[in-house]
This record gives structure tokens, sequence and C-alpha cells, in this order.
């Protein structure tokens, strides 16, 4: 069974129980009314027949209101009255053949317009019904309205994660294909055949997760070590890294590729600038409840001011704080400090969250 068709049966039984309660909560309102009057018991079995009547009159006038509801305001107006007084004047009719008939024992009245008589009290119990039907049904259009734009924005929120996400840095990838074909030429095929597994492993982890989705942080690393080793390939001993990774921090949940512009500018506006190469230092601990994270180079280091670095001129750090935004509103911190005795270390702040068993 299709969602729609779901859907629409969830709607019918709806509308079949609330209609049968309210004709059934009508007689039984009538019944209570009957106590201030001396009656025959046959009168419960005239309220019987009247509310029946009144649920049966009314159900056309559900098709009706669905075809006025698509017509213009005035034209809708004109289409509601006529109807309601139509089944009101039926309706009366109805309960004055139940009332002389039987409970008069076939009384006829003097005029035949006299069968028309109480037409108000029934247009006001049809306009009742009618309110509440155009009131339930606009509560439905106004819940469904706000259900699509909390989707379209949901859908834009996550795409734009998603675009944030797969920003990734094209010269890191071009420089790594020139790398490959550098060791080709130079017949370094075993090294050129493990860097293209790396890059390999690398892109298919970065495309694989769903930007929306959080991964443990030891899973991250791993990919980060993917990423290094082919740096690593092509700055052999000019680049070092250091790992402090807290043994508990394994499983909390971070956003996927999160760190990795970091490094990649670490890499490019450090190491890449030192003839001896430097190092990067990648560490994380849990604080209370958030999760720290640093990432820090010993390289000629960079003019900070008012948290932006001066030597950022891509989509790296940019893109990171819109997406920690984008995920955690604003519990979350990024900041950009001077590395002690040189370089830079970036830190980031997230709530400390693990993956349910």
């Amino acid at each position: 069974m299709s969602r729609w068709q779901r859907l629409f049966d969830s709607k019918e039984r709806l509308f079949w129980a609330l209609h049968s309660a309210g004709w059934a909560g009508f007689a039984v309102i009538y019944y209570i009314g009957s106590f201030l009057h001396d009656v025959r018991p046959i009168w419960v079995f005239i309220i019987m027949l009247n509310a029946y009547a009144g649920w049966l009159l009314t159900i056309p006038l559900r098709y009706v209101f669905r075809y006025a509801r698509k017509q213009s305001p005035l034209k809708m107006l004109t289409v509601v009255i006529a109807a309601c007084y139509v089944v009101a004047l039926l309706w009366a009719v109805v309960k004055n053949i139940n009332y002389w008939e039987i409970y008069k024992h076939g009384y006829r009245p003097d005029a035949w317009y006299m069968y028309f008589t109480n037409t108000i009290n029934s247009l006001i119990m049809v306009g009742c019904w009618s309110g509440v039907y155009f009131g339930i049904k606009n509560f439905q259009m106004l819940q469904k309205e706000k259900q699509n734009a909390l989707k379209a924005t949901t859908m834009a929120h996550q795409a734009h994660i998603k675009m944030l996400r797969y920003q990734l840095n094209p010269h890191f990838l071009f420089n790594t294909l020139n790398a490959i074909s550098t060791l080709i030429l130079l017949k370094e095929n075993d090294t050129a055949e493990a860097m293209v597994s790396r890059l390999s492993d690398f892109l298919r982890y970065s495309l694989d997760n769903d930007p929306i989705k959080r991964v443990p942080l030891g899973q991250e690393a791993k990919a980060l070590r993917l990423y290094l080793d082919i740096e690593k390939v092509r700055f052999d001993d000019r680049l070092d890294v250091r790992w402090d990774i807290d043994e508990g921090c394994e499983n909390a949940l971070v956003p996927s590729m999160i760190l990795q512009p970091i490094i990649e500018n670490s890499i490019k506006h450090a190491i890449s600038k030192m003839e001896k190469g430097g190092e990067i230092a990648i560490t994380a601990r849990a604080f209370g409840n958030d999760l720290l994270m640093d990432v820090a180079d010993n390289g000629p280091g960079a003019d900070i001011k008012n948290g932006q670095l001066s030597r950022e001129n891509g989509v790296g750090l940019a893109n990171i704080r819109e997406r920690l935004q984008s995920l955690y509103q604003r519990n979350f911190a990024l900041s950009i400090e001077h590395n002690q005795p040189s370089g830079v270390r970036v830190r980031i702040r997230i709530p400390y969250e693990v993956k349910d068993a």
C-alpha cells in the first residue's frame, strides 16, 4: 500500500469517525433535553430516526464542499449556503414526518407548508456541521503547509550541508595525480600503486559517507591517515604527523571530513613552505560534555585578526564554520590561535556524543 493510499484511508476513517460521533452526540444531547418535557418512550426512537436522517443527509455536503473549495470565494459562499439550506429543509421535513406519523399516530397538518416548519433550527444544526467540517479541513491544510515548509527547509538545509561537505580542495587531487604520474615516470610502480590504492580508499570514504550523519572519531581518523599517507609520499620526510587521541574519544561522533580541510591548510601554508618540513599535531580529548579537537602545525605562522586567518583564501575554515553552525547551531566553537613556539592551532569544540548501541 502506497503512502498516499494510506493517507487517503486515514482521512476517510477520520471523516466517518467524526461524522458518526457528531451525530451520536446530537442524539445524546437531544435525549437529555427531552427530560425537560413529559414524553412517551417512543420519543427515543424518534430521536434515533432524526439523528440517522441528519447523518445520512449531511454526507452529500462533504462532496459539495469539496467542489465549493475549488471555486472563487463568492461562488463558494453561495454554494455552501444553498447546499446547507437544502439539506436543512429536507431534514426538517423528515423530522416533521417522523414526529407526526410516528409520535402523533398519523397526524396531518392543515397546510402542506407546515412540513417545512423548524427549518431554521435544522439550518443552525447543519451550519454547525459545516463549520466543524471547514474548520477541520482548514486545520489539516495548515498542518500540511507547515509540513511542506518544514520538509522544504530540511531539504535545503541538507543540500547546503552536502554542498559544504563536498567542497574538497581540487588541488589535493591534482597534486596527488601529478605525484602518481611522476612515480610512474621514475618507474617506482609499487609506490605509485600504493598511492593509487590509498587515494581510491580515501575518495570512496569521502563520497560514501552522508554529510548529514556523523561518524565515530576513530573511523574519521582512519580516513585522515589515508589522506596523510598520500601527502607523505609527496613530501617524503618533510611531513611528520603526531596523533594524540584519547582512547575514550574514538567512539565520539564527529561530522565526516571535518578536520581534513584544516590539515590540508597546514600542509599547504606551513609544511610546504618549510625547507626541512615540519610537524602537524592532531589531538582529541573529552572535556566535560564536550569534545575538543586540535590541529596544530609548527610552520611560519600567520596573521590572525578577529579570529580570522589571513592566509585562508579558500573555502576551508569558512566551510567548516558553516557546517558546524548548520549541525550544532550555537553549541560549538571554532577558534584559531597562534601555536607555541610557532605555527597555527585550530581548535574545535562540539558536544560529546556517542552512537547508540
